[in-house]
């Protein structure tokens, strides 16, 4: 089955001879630059375009064109290639268009010889820029892989160019854009027809905005010329023509519909949302312009960052800030009216001789009005904010990645085992009191800098309730799987193991998901002797791992040990420890993160009373989460109280068996 990426996403290439297709609805220039390990360009003489079409192991086409085919031979690179960046750039000059914004969102795939996808992506959310990154083939331990990208620059190519580090990006940009205008024409093919998978029904959708999408069709090129006798593949990389079938609609707006309009388009395709099958390709809808005054209307990945995966997190913690600022500027201007009314009534009413009469309720009349009309002015700026602040969230919740999204986000349905460790993880959801409806993701980076502490306690709820302790019990533990699953989904296969400490045995249902689907490491270990093995084992790997670190040995280690990511999970703490296993514990939350090694304590605070002070380090190591919504977490910043949510798994849900039995099944392939 082709894979259908989002932005930051990447794929496996099991071949080395390869086409990629190229899609746009108008005519634009396709060019490729080489990069070495650091993915840096050097001169250029390492730049496929137009004036300069072939390279070795790469041949791009001469002119603009609606549709491309670039043909790649990754056994023909020579060895300091280690990155192929595909690039898309509209053609200077003419009436054409100016900005991606105005055209079909680009459709690029990369395919076999035959023909055959492997991967695919559509380049939504541009709007401004002139010239794109739209994939990038890299080399990883031997092997390769395709990456979705979807890097666009407001200044063109020169800008693109500058970006990937090539001095003479401003000349080379002038000689492309010359050697389109100039050159000759080139017919391209475009992608063959594309046919439903066989084991999944592709829902058709609306566009998000615009028309019904009944718009004109773009027709592309309907003759294919053979590639010069330079190409890489020769005459067998030459197909013959085909008619354009590849469609898309929505532009922007398939990733990011606008608020309100999530239900148009009906059932919904969770690996790609809002794409058409079969149509051919028309012109995308764009967004109407913001009324004069209003905020632009916000898009999913348009923070800073050298993936989209980086622009996302530094999006969501813009949002978290934004959040904050916001809302710390509404409390000031309260407290302030506050003050200043209490002031006013004070000086009012000071006088004996403003209490005879009336002068003493029009003053305080006065001072509440006042009141009144600043907390509204208030209000209404933290109301627009908020407004701002839930558009983008809307918009950028539905494009996060597994590791950032929550587990109700389609993005689970379509879980495939990564390739590389994401640059964070997502532990729950955080609100203030002033917009509980308004979430921001929580996420902390990875490898973990600290273990995390499942409090079990019992404690008032955010609404005056209580909540039974045996069933505050069962939800930390799910809430501990959840982390656990979260954790092994979001590594690559083998990169990451759990191992879990139950001394009575009290956690086996809530361990289902995690012993039936096979992905611990071993059998959760019980009674006296299973938790000294567990403790033992992990506490010689940290000794082994920092002495080879710091007598830099690393690869003198065990042959036999996993040098994976370890966590352990530890329920019912402190019952079943003795003194030996609190002291292993305590060493592994101070010195385990740095080794690898990380611990998630399930447990109430309370019932370790009886060591006295001696574990408050053990407690203020760790990172305390609730199973339910409380407020205990502040941020340094401005100091508010947020309330903490868990991502929970929607009941009834079995995305948590699915997922776990994803990682069990590429592990075993993995061995």
């Amino acid at each position: 089955m082709a894979a259908e990426l989002v932005r930051g996403q990447n794929h496996p290439l099991s071949q080395m001879r390869l086409e990629i297709r190229v899609a746009a609805g108008k005519p634009v220039v396709a060019a490729a630059t080489l990069g070495d390990e650091h993915g840096r360009i050097h001169g250029v003489a390492w730049v496929a375009h137009p004036g300069t079409p072939t390279l070795p192991g790469l041949e791009v086409s001469k002119q603009a064109a609606a549709d491309h085919r670039l043909a790649v031979d990754l056994g023909a690179m020579p060895e300091t290639v280690h990155r192929v960046s595909v690039l898309l750039a509209l053609p200077l000059g003419g009436d054409g268009p100016v900005r991606f914004g105005a055209v079909a969102a680009p459709f690029v795939a990369v395919t076999g010889l035959d023909g055959t996808e492997v991967a695919s992506y559509t380049i939504t959310g541009l709007d401004a820029e002139s010239a794109v990154v739209a994939l990038e083939l890299y080399r990883r331990q031997g092997a390769w892989k395709v990456r979705a990208v979807g890097q666009g620059y407001a200044g063109g190519l020169a800008e693109l160019l500058t970006d990937q580090g090539l001095p003479q990006a401003t000349h080379l940009a002038s000689s492309i854009n010359e050697a389109v205008a100039h050159g000759l024409a080139r017919s391209v093919a475009a992608p063959p027809p594309r046919t439903p998978d066989a084991d999944r029904t592709r829902q058709t959708a609306t566009p998000a905005l615009g028309p019904e999408g009944s718009g004109s069709t773009t027709q592309g090129a309907s003759g294919a010329v053979a590639p010069q006798s330079t190409s890489p593949y020769g005459a067998q990389g030459t197909p013959g023509a085909v008619a354009p079938q590849s469609g898309y609609d929505g532009g922007a707006a398939a990733v990011n519909p606008p608020a309100g309009d999530q239900h148009a388009a009906g059932p919904i395709d969770y690996s790609h949302p809002r794409r058409q099958t079969g149509a051919p390709p028309q012109p995308a809808p764009t967004a109407p312009p913001a009324p004069p005054g209003q905020p632009a209307r916000p898009v999913a990945g348009d923070a800073t960052g050298w993936s989209m995966e980086e622009r996302l997190y530094n999006q969501v913690w813009g949002m978290f800030e934004d959040l904050a600022r916001t809302m710390a500027a509404y409390r000031s201007a309260v407290d302030f009216a506050d003050s200043r009314m209490e002031k006013e009534l004070d000086q009012a009413l000071s006088d004996p001789r403003s209490r005879i009469g009336g002068q003493g309720d029009t003053a305080r009349e006065a001072a509440q009005a006042k009141h009144a009309q600043l907390v509204d002015q208030a209000r209404a700026a933290l109301d627009r904010d908020l407004d701002q602040l839930t558009a983008e969230c809307e918009v950028v919740e539905p494009a996060l990645p597994p590791a950032f999204a929550g587990w109700d986000n389609p993005v689970w349905h379509g879980y495939r085992v990564p390739m590389e460790i994401p640059m964070a993880l997502r532990l729950g959801d955080l609100h203030l009191p002033e917009s509980p409806e308004l979430r921001i993701p929580m996420l902390v980076r990875l490898p973990l800098e600290r273990g995390l502490w499942i409090d079990s306690g019992g404690a008032e709820s955010l609404d005056g309730s209580f909540t039974d302790s045996h069933e505050l019990r069962r939800l930390a533990l799910d809430t501990a799987v959840a982390h656990a699953a979260r954790l092994l989904a979001v590594y690559p296969a083998g990169e990451f193991a759990v191992h879990v400490i139950d001394p009575a045995g009290s956690a086996a249902q809530a361990l289902v998901p995690l012993v039936h689907t096979g992905v611990l490491a071993a059998p959760p270990a019980v009674g006296a002797a299973g938790v000294t093995d567990v403790l033992t084992r992990l506490t010689q790997r940290v000794d082994l791992v920092q002495m080879a670190v710091r007598g830099g040995a690393a690869d003198s280690l065990p042959p036999g040990l996993d040098t994976a990511e370890q966590l352990l999970i530890v329920n019912d703490f402190p019952h079943g420890f003795d003194d030996r296993a609190v002291t292993q514990l305590r060493y592994l939350a101070d010195e385990g993160p740095a080794v690898g090694v990380h611990l998630m304590m399930v447990a109430d605070r309370e019932d370790a009373a009886g060591y006295g002070p001696l574990l408050d380090p053990l407690w203020r190591s760790l990172m305390r989460l609730t199973p339910l919504p409380d407020d205990h977490l502040a941020d340094p910043w401005v100091g508010h109280a947020w309330t903490y949510e868990p991502s929970r798994v929607p009941p009834g849900s079995h995305v948590l068996r699915q997922v776990l039995t994803e990682v069990a099944t590429t592990r075993t392939k993995h061995r």
